[in-house]
């Protein structure tokens, strides 16, 4: 997929006010400090279209881009280690949840996982609430560039192993660098492949 467009379209914390038509929706989620904006700035061929900062937790509101006049990249806030108050993060919690549960244009979700780290129960427990409310998804994992190949393979296998005691099988996954821009073919390629056969069977 070649990415022509890309937009900002709407920010905001209430589900209801997300765009009121029937394009597809591909959602992006991650822990606030897993370089999301970079990825997202990345497949975009954009450097600001999401703002990216050194402080964790910078996206605090569902924020809708369209993509080619035909898709939407939907920015979700982060959770866990963001800088805001445990207010804030109920907030935050409650419209990422509403969003999910609510929002029957979403086609998949993206949750993104730092390669360099063990797996991490806020991660692995957010995968499985989507799992038990039926929500495609797909595991992005990023920063690979900071790693050599021996290692990501290493990883991926230690991550197989641990999500295989909870599923019967590997979520779908991706192995991205943003710096480097690994992996980026193959996601959007991965997106086209959805939108084509959503628009075959309209």
């Amino acid at each position: 997929m070649q990415i022509k467009s890309a937009e900002f379209v709407v920010s905001n914390q209430d589900v209801a006010k997300c765009p009121n038509n029937n394009l597809p929706e591909y959602a992006f989620i991650g822990r606030s400090n897993v370089g999301k904006s970079s990825l997202i700035n990345m497949l975009t061929n954009r450097k600001s279209l999401a703002k990216t900062s050194g402080k964790p937790g910078k996206t605090q509101l569902i924020n809708h881009f369209i993509i080619n006049k035909n898709w939407y990249l939907v920015d979700l806030p982060g959770y866990g280690y963001a800088r805001v108050s445990k207010s804030e993060k109920k907030v935050f919690q409650k419209f990422i949840t509403s969003y999910f549960e609510k929002r029957k244009q979403l086609v998949s979700a993206f949750v993104l996982v730092d390669i360099r780290h063990k797996p991490q129960p806020i991660d692995t427990q957010f995968m499985e609430w989507l799992g038990e409310n039926m929500i495609p998804f797909s595991i992005i994992f990023t920063k690979a560039d900071k790693l050599k190949p021996k290692a990501i393979e290493n990883y991926i296998n230690d991550y197989k192993e641990i999500m295989l005691e909870t599923w019967e099988e590997m979520p779908n996954y991706f192995i991205t660098s943003s710096s480097k821009h690994i992996g980026k073919d193959e996601l959007l390629n991965y997106i086209e492949t959805i939108n084509n056969d959503l628009n075959a069977n309209a």
